[in-house]
């Protein structure tokens, strides 16, 4: 078998073609690589940061939450301590209406 110049300048150019095609491929390979690595490194800090934003807004709302519920508190123990001493005086003026109604009687008259 024998090649003539042409054809083997031919087959060498279509290999070294071959080869470079091949070798773009590849290199574009690596580099998509490392395209994809450094968005899902940046889609993770963004992540990340959006989840310590949320978290900070959580823990802002749950202090202030706490302070509305330690004044609630506080106006439920006031209005509950209002609330024993009215009971208290209730008490006290139906004690003395008791006594007064008897003392009237006592004394010959009708209580009203």
């Amino acid at each position: 078998m024998h090649v003539d110049a042409a054809t083997l300048g031919a087959v060498g150019v279509i290999v070294v073609g071959l080869a470079t095609a091949a070798g773009a491929w590849i290199g574009k390979r690596g580099e998509n690589r490392v395209s994809q690595s450094g968005a899902v490194l940046g889609g993770y800090s963004s992540l990340v940061d959006n989840l310590q934003e949320e978290r900070d807004k959580a823990q802002q709302n749950l202090a202030e939450n706490e302070v509305r519920l330690a004044a609630a508190y506080a106006e439920l123990a006031g209005e509950r301590a209002g609330k024993a001493e009215l009971l208290t005086q209730i008490t006290e003026l139906t004690t003395e209406n008791a006594r007064l109604h008897a003392r009237i009687a006592e004394l010959g008259g009708t209580p009203s």
